[in-house]
């Protein structure tokens, strides 16, 4: 299984930009894409994807 494949998939079905998710969570996009290519803490995987599923209401 790929590093963060559900944050990966759950973004790309939502139809959420990275800079999106960054923005929402003040953070760089290059800051996001770092973090996904290792494993997230927990705190920071359920932040992420609390900012996706925001995002996604929003769409």
């Amino acid at each position: 299984m790929k590093t963060n494949s559900a944050i990966k998939q759950r973004a790309k079905a939502a139809g959420i930009y990275w800079w999106q998710i960054a923005a929402k969570i003040g953070v760089a996009e290059s800051t996001i894409i770092r973090w996904l290519r290792m494993p997230l803490s927990a705190e920071r995987e359920a932040m992420i994807m609390a900012a996706i599923n925001d995002l996604a209401k929003e769409v």
